[in-house]
């Protein structure tokens, strides 16, 4: 089987090992074997194989040849500790919820939220939202504003009114992964924009803009997902300046946000430049969801349209029942509490980590994680799964190259479950991979 792109035989590859025709632990053949078998050069074969690493679905050990990762541990299973997902789920908060929305859910209540409602919402959930999205020295009109299903609907919404097929949308070199499966759904390539301490450069942005022009681009300026950093004060006016200069729309994540507000979002700097992303699903919980985007004047329409051929509006009930609980004030209270649990988790996991190359903001839910030599993130991912810790390969967010590191998400276990599946793997990264057997 000739194929002129690697990645197809990729493709081929994974598909074998996600439906089990090939086992965790199969030993894949020898390079040079499998570009005979298939018809192409060593290094073609050798691409290949990058590629499924780059996937996690493959681990090598130098020496040995390359293995099957196991990843067939992954989020949902009942007998796990899921240190993956991450949409925080407080004891008690659901009562909270309950209460906020004992006057939606009456037949009087009802009534009104049983009829569909547009993708511009109702009067009073504009009102409320804009007042959510809001900050002091900055207001978002309520005739700007646009609701969905959820956040990941707003951002392919977003997307779909800014890129068209077969067009560059910049993002930072390890972004959200949902943003990498919505452009490979809609035929958009996605151009890593290179990151410091503070997040997305903008010399950066604007050089990737020269070699080739960008769509638009997406970035998360507050706790970054997954490295965890702020953009300060002074590079959201640099980079809002630099955005209105080169004519770019820039599509920006606030969804972790609540855990840490201080800076004006990049919306108030550049306010024509910006669609600003929000949701309730960390805030409150997957759940019960609600999209938000607050849009230039110029492009609400677009946007509203690509929210409708997209359907992905939100229900009216479902619109209701978020509206009330920000009205009355309940997600404040709970997002007030999560604060306080996000640092104490943090806390935990910098106390267990200690010594190890960890990149983590104490405000925050995840943690980025650079291995220890001799372990890379597929290998490693594996050799967690075995023990029934499900975390996050560095590929599942990088554009560009891949480094050898995982995203821990805090948030799922209890405290106490949380230090100890921590503590497991770090005893793994103490040891090495052959003796670990990580690689089988």
């Amino acid at each position: 089987m000739v194929r002129d792109d690697f990645r197809l035989v990729a493709d081929v590859v994974a598909a074998d090992i996600r439906s089990g025709r090939m086992r965790p632990g199969q030993r894949l053949l020898p390079q040079r074997e499998f570009a005979r078998r298939h018809g192409m050069a060593v290094s073609t074969a050798a691409r290949v194989y990058q590629e499924l690493a780059r996937r996690g679905l493959v681990a090598g050990a130098v020496g040995r040849g390359t293995f099957v990762a196991d990843f067939s541990v992954r989020s949902g299973d009942a007998d796990l500790v899921d240190l993956e997902a991450n949409f925080p789920v407080l004891p008690g908060q659901s009562s909270m919820v309950a209460r906020a929305l004992g006057r939606v859910l009456t037949p009087a209540g009802l009534e009104a939220a049983m009829h569909p409602v547009p993708v511009t919402g109702t009067r009073e959930s504009r009102r409320v939202g804009a007042s959510f999205l809001s900050r002091p020295g900055w207001a978002v009109e309520p005739e700007r504003l646009l609701f969905t299903g959820s956040g990941r609907q707003a951002i392919a919404a977003a997307m779909v009114a800014l890129v068209a097929p077969g067009q560059r949308l910049g993002v930072e070199e390890l972004t959200y992964p949902v943003v990498k499966a919505i452009a490979a759904r809609h035929g958009v390539t996605l151009v890593p924009i290179g990151m410091d301490g503070e997040g997305l450069s903008g010399s950066a942005l604007e050089e990737a803009h020269r070699r080739g022009p960008l769509a638009a681009v997406y970035l998360q300026p507050t706790l970054h997902n997954p490295l965890g950093v702020t953009m300060s004060a002074g590079r959201r006016v640099e980079l809002g300046a630099r955005l209105a200069r080169l004519g770019l729309v820039a599509i920006e994540d606030r969804i972790n946000s609540f855990l840490y507000d201080e800076e004006l979002p990049l919306a108030a700097h550049a306010p024509e430049q910006t669609i600003l992303v929000d949701s309730l699903s960390k805030r409150v919980g997957a759940g019960l969801n609600l999209g938000l985007l607050a849009c230039p004047a110029g492009l609400t329409g677009r946007v509203a349209a690509a929210v409708r051929s997209g359907a992905w509006g939100v229900p009216g009930v479902a619109l209701a029942c978020a509206t009330a609980v920000l009205a009355d004030g309940t997600a404040q209270r709970i997002v007030r509490l999560k604060q306080q649990d996000a640092r104490l988790r943090q806390a935990v996991v910098a106390e267990v980590l200690a010594g190890f190359d960890v990149r983590a903001d104490p405000r925050s839910y995840h943690v980025w994680w650079r291995l220890p030599g001799g372990w890379s993130a597929g290998a490693f991912v594996s050799a967690a799964a075995r023990q029934r810790v499900v975390i996050s390969p560095a590929a599942d967010y990088a554009v560009g190259g891949v480094p050898d590191a995982v995203r821990l998400s805090t948030s799922s276990p209890d405290v106490e479950t949380l230090r100890g599946s921590v503590g497991l793997l770090a005893a793994i990264a103490r040891r090495s991979p052959e003796e670990v057997g990580a690689a089988y």
